[in-house]
């Protein structure tokens, strides 16, 4: 291969996980403000399945390379960096694509260090679910210690981080999830409950959890199938914050009314199509707030949650391992060094 090409993760059509594999494309080049990252690690997230099943466009200006987040070393500087990073510095990114692949461009704004004690790996697994979650709570949720806050889809890369973010903002996190290994991994990380939904129905337990309360804050990947229980087991004046869609876009029934009766606050959020000036002072406030206490030395200290590493070449299977809803926490690629 040419020094000018790389190896990135594509698929010529949309469909299933068979259709993915590694093709020769041409090296990016970093333009004004941007870095060119070497990529060590890159972690899989939903919107990589949606986009590879034509169902999620990246934003107009991104790459179409999957990859939402990734950890490596800098390569290269673009003209008007500021000076703040340089050649060699291992960094993690959130991206809006590009970042299954051996290169990606990205901002400087956009670039966080990664923590002492923390592996590569490791660290491809915090930009875009910490970030998410640390949106959700904070800038979305107003989280305050003492509130009940419901999480759902609580074994995922954003669950895992938003449970261990409640608890450290002083709220208490409660869980859904589909099994009861995901539940106790839950609550090793400080869930202070968990509910199967498969098994119960999840807004009674949480009003008998909170006493008749309900839930201050949920966040919600679900959407749809969950809208009568989320509205059932939101607190007065609760907010309720949805990001994904997992159970259907589809309401059929009174979801005003009984959101007005509860005083409920609907928000809805994406990450990814958000501009570039929201992202960097996400990144700014995490880098400030939240990063330090993945440190060792953090007597707080918040982990990134692991399930699998697999190497880019085995990217068909991984695809395939999320689609079984299996995982708990991130499932993180290793790019070919």
């Amino acid at each position: 291969m040419s020094s000018e090409n790389m190896l990135a993760v594509h698929f010529d059509k949309p469909g299933g996980p068979e259709n993915l594999y590694l093709k020769e494309v041409a090296k990016p080049s970093p333009v004004e403000s941007e870095v060119l990252l070497k990529v060590a690690a890159s972690a899989l997230n939903r919107a990589d399945l949606l986009q590879r099943q034509g169902q999620y466009p990246p934003p107009p200006g991104a790459s179409s390379i999957l990859g939402l987040e990734a950890s490596g070393h800098i390569a290269a500087l673009g003209p008007a960096c500021q000076g703040h990073w340089k050649i060699g510095d291992p960094v993690m990114v959130l991206l809006p694509g590009g970042g299954q692949a051996q290169y990606v461009t990205v901002s400087e704004g956009l670039l966080m260090p990664i923590p002492a004690g923390l592996t590569l790996s490791q660290a491809a697994a915090i930009p875009e679910a910490w970030l998410t979650a640390f949106q959700l709570l904070h800038l979305l949720g107003h989280v305050q210690a003492g509130d009940s806050v419901l999480i759902h889809a609580g074994s995922s890369g954003v669950g895992t981080a938003a449970i261990q973010l409640a608890r450290m903002a002083g709220a208490i996190p409660l869980v859904t999830a589909g099994s009861q290994h995901k539940l106790q991994m839950a609550e090793k990380l400080g869930a202070a409950a968990g509910f199967n939904y498969k098994e119960e129905d999840f807004s009674e337990a949480t009003l008998k959890f909170t006493k008749g309360a309900g839930a201050n804050l949920i966040l919600d990947c679900i959407g749809g199938s969950y809208w009568e229980k989320n509205v059932n087991c939101l607190a007065l004046d609760g907010r309720w914050v949805l990001y994904g869609l997992m159970g259907g876009n589809d309401i059929n029934g009174p979801l005003l009314s009984k959101l007005l009766f509860k005083r409920g606050s609907l928000i809805t959020t994406l990450l990814r199509s958000r501009d570039e000036k929201y992202k960097q002072m996400l990144v700014e406030a995490f880098t400030k707030q939240i990063l330090p206490h993945f440190s060792t030395e953090s007597p707080q200290r918040l982990a990134p949650v692991l399930d699998r590493v697999y190497p880019v070449t085995a990217i068909q299977e991984a695809h395939a391992y999320m689609e079984s809803n299996k995982n708990v926490g991130k499932i993180v690629l290793e790019l070919p060094q």
